[in-house]
């Protein structure tokens, strides 16, 4: 059996909504992406024999199967097919995971995999609604699903998650306020080097170029903080706001894969190779908690523990989930998201998850270390967890 190996793994910067990237179309954005990818990897474009590209509002703009139409807008050959895929906030993860098993069984050679989401020209839930009605709860999805699930909204999730581990406002703003602290670090020292410079606009619309986050603040100011109101619960009833969640964002992702054999062969450097790729059902009305058991499962394929890895990369979907995962494994707080997280970065839903295995990549190149682990929480009770190994 082959062994898949990671040669490249980039992302854009991440816009704010409505911020510098929200004239670009995401066929466009992921296009960037994989050209930047082709260019740093300096794998020809003929070569590819698959791109997966995970999006999760697969409508409008992003609809028509836009892991094709980037490759077509790109420029690639015409040869290289494209497909895409919605395990919701963890599908450029499993992206990648899919990416990995073609390479494995001889399918393919090198595969790209990644994933786009512009939030700001395709509303979130925009492939539930279809533009007819303001999306406000899933009773419009099937009757007997919700005979069986009670589901609810992932922000209500957030906050029985809350309730079930003894989670605080206080202690959920002030993970908010670090998540910004260490991203601000980062993006001020230079570290992020799997982000490609990408082309935007300004308040006024003229070009510029986004080279970093735009949603991380330089501070935070405790009290204003502190007065956001409650976003899923009144008040005084709950924890999470729009300070404690992810921020809503546009951006785009992209990982190379490859038969380790044939790129060394064709002069190519593996950067990190798979210990573990993982995905597992959850309860869909917790929802979030899948992170718990994701992590449990990815650990034991992958033969280590908490206190192996170097890196650990938990989406920050709310500050609930990777609060209530702390309490679960005895890990060392200064490992789990070193550079921030969603909350101050931004999920663009679709791109996340192959951004947050660049972003991995990078650190833990940066640190000298050599395991890392990602975990991602996922709608209706989904996890997705991967643990790779530095080459």
């Amino acid at each position: 059996m082959a062994e898949p190996v990671i040669l490249e793994a980039v992302r854009t910067a991440f816009g704010r909504r409505q911020g510098a990237l929200r004239e670009t179309r995401p066929d466009s954005l992921l296009a960037f992406a994989l050209q930047g990818l082709l260019d740093r990897s300096r794998v020809a474009p003929e070569a590819i024999d698959d791109v997966i590209a995970g999006c999760v509002s697969q409508a409008g703009e992003q609809g028509a199967n836009i892991g094709r139409l980037a490759v077509l807008v790109g420029g690639l050959p015409t040869r290289v097919p494209g497909v895409s895929l919605n395990r919701m906030c963890g599908s450029s993860q499993q992206a990648v995971h899919f990416a990995a098993q073609a390479v494995a069984a001889g399918d393919a050679r090198y595969v790209v995999a990644g994933g786009v989401e512009n939030m700001s020209r395709v509303p979130m839930f925009l492939d539930v609604s279809l533009g007819r009605f303001e999306f406000k709860g899933f009773d419009v999805l099937n009757p007997e699903l919700l005979a069986r699930h009670a589901l609810v909204h992932q922000g209500e999730s957030a906050e029985r998650i809350a309730e079930q581990w003894g989670i605080t406002r206080v202690q959920c703003d002030a993970y908010a306020k670090e998540s910004h602290r260490r991203a601000h670090t980062a993006a001020e020292a230079g570290w992020h080097r799997e982000i490609l410079p990408t082309p935007g606009v300004d308040a006024q619309g003229q070009p510029l170029t986004l080279a970093r986050d735009e949603g991380v603040r330089a501070s935070i100011d405790d009290a204003r903080m502190a007065s956001l109101a409650l976003a899923f619960r009144p008040p005084g009833e709950g924890v999470v706001t729009a300070g404690n969640a992810s921020q809503i964002s546009d951006g785009a992702s992209a990982v190379l894969i490859g038969d380790e054999q044939a790129a060394r062969a064709d002069g190519l450097r593996p950067r990190a190779r798979f210990r573990a790729r993982v995905v597992v059902g959850s309860d869909p009305v917790m929802q979030l908690s899948g992170v718990i058991p994701a992590t449990h499962e990815a650990l034991r394929r992958a033969g280590v523990s908490i206190s192996d890895l170097d890196w650990i990369e938990i989406n920050e979907a709310f500050a609930t989930v990777v609060l209530a995962w702390a309490r679960e494994f005895d890990a060392d707080m200064d490992r789990v998201n070193p550079w921030g997280g969603a909350i101050a970065h931004g999920h663009p839903l679709g791109a996340t998850g192959a951004a947050l295995l660049a972003k991995m990549l990078a650190g833990l190149e940066a640190r000298g270390g050599t395991l890392g682990l990602q975990v991602m929480c996922i709608g209706h009770g989904m996890a997705t967890a991967t643990v790779i190994e530095r080459v």
